[in-house]
């Protein structure tokens, strides 16, 4: 009993010294990350995790990190706003100082059973504060906030506010909503629930400052990218404004006027092969009952000779199930049919020093002849009344049956759809000339120069900002006006209507990471990235690509070393993948009319219905390195192709890698030992044909082969150096653009009716451009359609001299949406290591482009990587007018809704 009464005294009296030492302290203010502030909060000696915890080592008081680096002295501790304190103070606090620290010692000199019954009271106070911290209101917690604020400003801070420490409250330590730790936090008085640590806002939110975040948080902005934000869909409204019924009423009756005289197209050529059909049986028109395929929803039925989709009626053959479009079968009874042989595209991998331009390559090599691949079609059979024979065993049939005429829509469905169309169509004939009107002009402030050409009205591109309200009638009517007529457009600042979601690759990594299984996430670790100069894929540690995308990669002659991922992440899931992203894009897009993916009223992608297989539009990204300077080899480009489909394309982020001076000079030796290497093997090729034409008229004297020197052996250096324009000159005349900002894409969009001349400077010039392994372009099956070239500098001049054609050259910058029209070849070279993200769309003003690149598609070889029809057009055509017709009966069925289309008579541009 004795020593029971003993130790309550003990505890008294070490209660009573911990009570004064609170008081004082409150008074001194001693400083976070003394030795004495877990004694003030809890009244006990710290446990072993609380030490481990808030970084301290031993008993003797002294705090350290428990990290690698080296440990600090404890009178460096931080001051409350994160700074470190002086090491030498002269003031009272000194003494109050040396009490507390004596204090400290004596406490954890007592016996454990006095530490047991101190630290007993401890969990009991505690607990009870706990449950008086939970009973707080919003009220109570938005002034301790402000209080937290107001009291504990740092003098020396930029902000004029001061991070609230984990450590300042008796309750348990706040966590960062960002990484879920205790750490020094700055909450967010609007919310008064979320709150971000120090670290995580230097790391992750770098544009932001603490007081900005204590204003408004990440999360309260909507651009927060913790692992849960970025995982969830739904936070970020796509859709940028409520649609009236009156506009409702305009855009369907404007998609009706473009896309019915292509319904009334298919219906005619359904309705030849139907007549083709009576006519062989012998019955009337009316007669004909087409049988049904055995085909579902979810499946797509391609034709088995021109890889074309099949949308409704086709002919099959009933033993093999030989599947044969209508277009081939016109083309069958005409005698046009061509063979879609299969062509052999053949690279030679030589090494290193080939690709850096040490050797030109061998005569040996310039001199084969290539191989032309004008195999003998056997010829496929038909009757004289239109009956078609099934396809010869040798191209896949089995060479003895008739096809026979077969269905996948309902019987005269298309028929029935075209007819109730014209008629909707026909309540507003009185209206159709205003379709043609022009609208009124745009100011130069929303124009940009993308061209030089003489005697020519488009050498300006529409070029709005959207702090310019382009999302209004008059500048939906603007843009028509300009995509009518195939022109690219440009929208400003277009991420500035977005809440601000990162797009730094990390992040995207990092969440991407974090929405796949284990087994998923071990195999993204690794990359499968296109090396430019090499123009093949190439196995990457996906943590050093993106190291090489902030700082630059390069071989060991210190050429830059190029690389990009094509369409990252490598699934048609972008949504799921990555849902915050995806909102986050499609609240950016312009002209979401257009553009946006789920529900665009124009967007003709999108009309398609449930349980019919959509084809794979987007979005995507694109991540690739890139610099400011023209390498002429080597460069991060997308080469120059068509796209079967309307696309726009955003720039969400840029990185500029800076170059050394030795890397400088070193580029600039390289690039002419690549001139010397190109010029030689020009020499040597012109050579050889001089050669191959005297062989032909006769004349083949040996002294005139002997002049031809045999180079293979001997280093580039030694070659002669052709004259070429300077950088400097081709840089002058090719930039066109007068703002300041650094730009992060150069863009190179032809016009389409250039298209035949661009075909023929490339068929004409091939041999001058290298693709795969650098190697000389050899064979060219289709120009644009094959993506074998990059036109440079050089050869955009020289374009322009032999043929006229100058394309619209203009550069992307941060946030800037470039819309490509369908059919408009183009090409893209990276200034800066980018990220851009895009989307596929079918607007009804490019319908019929998309379907002339259908029919050359269908005409490709049979193993050419753009032969398939993806797209699917004319199955978007028929459900985009079934929907359109859908949605106009019930928007005038009744007299309001009547009346409301009234007040909007102005219906298009």
């Amino acid at each position: 009993m004795e020593v029971l009464i003993a130790k309550q005294e003990k505890l008294s009296r070490y209660q009573n010294d911990s009570r004064r030492v609170s008081q004082f302290s409150r008074v001194s203010r001693v400083p976070r990350g003394g030795r004495v502030q877990r004694i003030l909060e809890h009244g006990s000696k710290p446990s072993i995790s609380e030490k481990k915890e808030n970084g301290y080592s031993g008993s003797s008081g002294a705090r350290t990190k428990l990290s690698s680096k080296k440990r600090k002295n404890t009178q460096e501790s931080e001051s409350p706003c994160g700074q470190r304190a002086p090491k030498k103070r002269r003031n009272a606090s000194n003494k109050e100082r040396h009490f507390e620290d004596d204090w400290f010692d004596n406490v954890f000199e007592e016996d454990e059973e006095t530490m047991f019954l101190l630290k007993a009271k401890e969990r009991k106070r505690t607990r009870n504060l706990d449950r008086v911290m939970t009973e707080v209101n919003s009220e109570d917690a938005t002034e301790k906030i402000n209080e937290v604020r107001n009291a504990k400003v740092c003098p020396a801070s930029k902000d004029g506010y001061s991070a609230k420490s984990t450590k300042d409250t008796a309750t348990d330590p706040l966590k960062c909503h960002q990484c879920m730790k205790k750490r020094t936090v700055v909450p967010c008085t609007n919310c008064n629930q979320k709150m971000y640590c120090v670290q995580c806002i230097k790391q992750w939110y770098p544009h932001l400052k603490e007081l900005e975040i204590s204003e408004l948080c990440p999360y309260c902005r909507g651009n927060c990218n913790c692992n849960a934000c970025l995982h969830s869909s739904g936070m970020i409204k796509t859709l940028k404004r409520d649609i009236s019924n009156g506009e409702k009423i305009q855009h369907l009756q404007y998609l009706l006027y473009s896309l019915l005289p292509h319904l009334k197209q298919i219906c005619e050529e359904q309705t030849g092969e139907i007549q083709i059909e009576a006519n062989i049986q012998g019955k009337s028109y009316s007669e004909i009952e087409v049988p049904q395929a055995l085909c579902h929803e979810n499946e797509r039925v391609f034709c088995d000779h021109c890889a074309t989709s099949i949308t409704d009626l086709h002919r099959s053959c009933p033993e093999c199930s030989y599947e044969l479009c209508l277009s081939c079968c016109q083309e069958i009874r005409k005698g046009s049919l061509t063979s879609r042989a299969d062509v052999k595209f053949q690279y030679i991998n030589r090494g290193y020093d080939y690709i850096h331009g040490r050797y030109p390559l061998p005569k040996s090599s310039l001199s084969k002849s290539l191989k032309e691949h004008h195999e003998s079609f056997t010829k496929w059979c038909y009757n004289d009344d239109g009956r078609v024979i099934c396809a010869p065993k040798e191209i896949g049939g089995c060479g003895k049956c008739v096809l026979e005429l077969k269905r996948i829509l309902p019987q005269e469905w298309i028929s029935n759809l075209e007819a109730k169309a014209g008629d909707i169509w026909e309540r507003f004939s009185t209206q159709q000339r205003i379709f043609k009107r022009k609208c009124s002009g745009m100011s130069k402030k929303m124009l940009r120069r993308a061209a030089s050409r003489v005697d020519s009205d488009d050498n300006y591109l529409y070029c709005p900002a959207l702090r310019d309200n382009i999302l209004k009638e008059e500048k939906l009517f603007h843009f028509r006006q300009c995509w009518t007529s195939g022109e690219p457009v440009i929208v400003r600042d277009a991420l500035e209507q977005a809440p601000g979601l990162s797009w730094e690759p990390m992040v995207i990594w990092r969440a991407l990471c974090e929405n796949v299984d284990s087994e998923i996430r071990s195999k993204m670790s690794e990359v499968k990235a296109i090396d430019c100069l090499a123009g093949c894929e190439v196995e990457i540690s996906t943590r050093q690509f993106f190291k090489g995308y902030t700082e630059g990669r390069r071989y060991v002659n210190f050429w830059p070393e190029m690389l990009k991922l094509k369409d990252w992440p490598p699934s048609d899931k972008f949504e799921d993948l990555l849902p915050r992203h995806c909102d986050e894009f499609i609240s950016a897009l312009p002209f979401s009319e257009y553009t946006d993916p789920r529900a665009g009223i124009l967007n003709v992608a999108v009309k398609l219905p449930s349980g019919v297989l959509k084809p794979d539009l987007g979005p995507k990204t694109y991540i690739g390195y890139g610099i400011a300077e023209e390498l002429g080899r080597g460069d991060s480009v997308t080469k120059l192709h068509c796209d079967m489909s309307d696309a726009v394309n955003i720039l969400t982020h840029t990185e500029e890698v800076v170059l050394s001076h030795e890397q400088h000079s070193a580029i600039a030796r390289l690039k002419e030992i690549h001139r010397s290497q190109d010029h030689q093997e020009r020499l040597d090729r012109e050579s050889l044909k001089c050669q191959a034409d005297q062989l032909v008229e006769g004349n083949n004297e040996e002294q005139e082969v002997s002049d031809i020197k045999d180079t293979s052996a001997f280093p580039s250096e030694t070659y002669g150096k052709p004259e070429i324009s300077s950088e400097t000159e081709l840089a002058a005349l090719w930039s066109l653009s007068t703002e300041e900002e650094a730009a992060g894409a150069l863009w190179d969009i032809f016009r389409r009716e250039d298209v035949p001349k661009l075909e023929a400077y490339l068929r004409n010039h091939s041999k001058e451009f290298r693709h795969t392994y650098c190697s000389p372009v050899e064979e060219v099956v289709h120009p644009i359609h094959d993506q074998s070239f990059y036109l440079t500098s050089e050869h955009k001049m020289k374009l322009k001299e032999e043929f006229g054609v100058e394309p619209w050259t203009f550069e992307q910058r941060l946030g800037e949406a470039v819309f490509i029209p369908a059919g408009c070849p183009h090409q893209v070279r990276n200034l800066k290591s980018c990220t851009k993200v895009a989307v596929d769309f079918v607007s009804p003003e490019n319908v019929h482009e998309c379907l002339r690149l259908t029919e050359e598609f269908r005409q490709l070889p049979i193993n050419h990587k753009a032969r398939e029809d993806k797209l699917e057009i004319k199955k978007m055509i028929i459900y985009a007018v079934d929907q359109a017709v859908k949605d106009l009966e019930g928007l005038l069925s009744t007299p309001t809704q009547r009346s409301t289309l009234e007040s909007y008579p102005n219906l298009g541009s």
